[in-house]
């Protein structure tokens, strides 16, 4: 293991206490529970809190969030405004179309689900926007990630969509994060045209490092790699070796 000088970590509101993380019942692993129950329904099934773009517009305005950088989980649950609830099996957050003629902000967003509409809207902006699965473990560490990092435990890999979800997150008119870049930029246009908006040039953005920021499929955080170990305390990040080679 390596050591490393880390730069500041922000510190991250807290939360709710819980029961034992990671246990139903503080004895049926909730990993295991919640997993069976999501492989037995449809992608389309899997309940998702409902955040409308009205309320993310005025996040926005008011600081709460940073257009500036990328927007995820963390960055909404991190607001204090706005929660998941993993043991009640609720998988994060469904962008919906309510406040889409007003919203006006360009931004890069990760949320669980959205329909057209909504990726209409972000896109028109010059946005970016992708739909990303988390587990029900990983869901929990996003939740209060500082809680997590003051275990002393590694960051772990985020796991793949279930079987029947992989079709959403791998379809580019779904944006999701396992698709093909190419078909993406495909199916962008192609929105533009049937919404009847001029598609804004990416490449030419002066935030397109920010814009096309992308976290890998097994990651949770940006900046921060699976089996890192942060230490609020000492205000360093542990690395395995063979990540400093």
């Amino acid at each position: 293991m390596v050591v490393i000088n880390m730069v500041p970590v922000t510190r991250f509101r807290s939360a709710p206490n819980f029961m034992r993380l990671g246990y139903e019942t503080g004895n049926l692993l909730i990993y295991v529970f919640l997993t069976n129950r999501t492989t037995k329904a449809s992608c389309k099934d899997v309940n998702t809190q409902k955040f409308p773009l009205l309320q993310l517009q005025v996040m926005l305005e008011t600081n709460r969030i940073d257009s500036k950088q990328p927007i995820d989980l963390c960055t909404l649950c991190n607001t204090g405004l706005v929660s998941i609830k993993p043991a009640s099996m609720e998988f994060g957050f469904q962008l919906t179309d309510e406040g889409a003629d007003k919203f006006k902000s360009k931004i890069c967003i990760e949320v669980q689900h959205a329909k057209e509409s909504v990726i209409a809207a972000i896109e028109r902006n010059g946005g970016i926007i992708r739909t990303a699965y988390y587990d029900p473990r990983s869901l929990h560490v996003i939740k209060n990630p500082e809680k997590w990092f003051e275990k002393g435990v590694p960051i772990p890999k985020r796991l793949l969509p279930p079987q029947d979800a992989i079709g959403y997150y791998t379809s580019a008119e779904n944006r999701g994060y396992l698709a093909d870049p190419e078909e993406i930029s495909k199916h962008r246009l192609v929105l533009a045209q049937k919404y009847g908006y001029d598609l804004p040039k990416i490449e030419d953005d002066p935030d397109y490092e920010m814009l096309t920021s992308m976290k890998d499929a097994r990651q949770l955080f940006y900046g921060l790699e699976p089996g890192w170990v942060i230490s609020l305390k000492d205000q360093t990040i542990i690395k395995p070796k063979e990540c400093t080679q």
